[in-house]
């Protein structure tokens, strides 16, 4: 797409400016790092464009301070206070099943996922926001937690204009089908392959 300008134009009887203006429904997946990242970065954006956002967080421990939660947290008091960009909501979902060992069987676990899950639905229904992230979502999808042909069709039929990044390795193969825009993080070299942990700034 040099300069930003589609090779083709399908003939769908919409105008540029409609074409151009319908939600997106994204997916990052990959072995790589920075899915999540990307997705955050492509919120920031939209709360710039006044988009409302909310991010559900379905894998990682309510423990796991995020750098991004705080920056999000800041950006919605900012709102608040100044008008400026538009209201964001955080929520962490289950009980951070990869991250941390917690109490509660893997039944319990599905039941959160599942629970959350429900929400995310019913806000979409009601078109509560403008712009989702759910990161890490594709991990109780591959585990069975959460039905893939559910998702899909919630996701495809939503009404408005809702934009929505989900995130997580292994993304199933109906979810990215029905994705207007999938990217795959491959990855070449990590850090810990040094045998180097996680530091500040880059990995929170």
């Amino acid at each position: 797409m040099p300069k930003g300008v589609p090779e083709n134009v399908p003939d769908d009887g919409l105008t540029t400016r409609q074409r151009r203006n319908q939600p997106v429904l994204a997916v990052h997946t990959g072995p790589g790092k920075g899915k999540s990242t990307a997705a955050f970065g492509m919120a920031l954006r939209a709360w710039n464009q006044g988009f409302d956002i909310a991010v559900f967080q379905f894998v990682k421990s309510a423990k796991w301070k995020v750098g991004e939660e705080a920056v999000f947290r800041e950006l919605g008091r900012l709102h608040e206070e100044t008008g400026a960009g538009a209201p964001v909501q955080w929520h962490k979902m289950g009980e951070g099943w990869s991250w941390s060992r917690k109490a509660g069987t893997e039944t319990d676990h599905a039941a959160a996922a599942l629970a959350g899950w429900r929400e995310i639905a019913r806000r979409l229904q009601a078109e509560e926001h403008r712009f989702y992230v759910l990161d890490e979502f594709t991990y109780p999808l591959k585990w069975g937690w959460v039905d893939v042909d559910e998702v899909v069709d919630t996701l495809r039929q939503r009404s408005g204009h809702q934009h929505v990044v989900v995130t997580g390795r292994d993304a199933p193969a109906a979810l990215i089908e029905a994705a207007d825009l999938v990217t795959e993080m491959t990855k070449v070299r990590h850090p810990m392959d040094a045998g180097r942990k996680g530091q500040r700034g880059i990995e929170w």
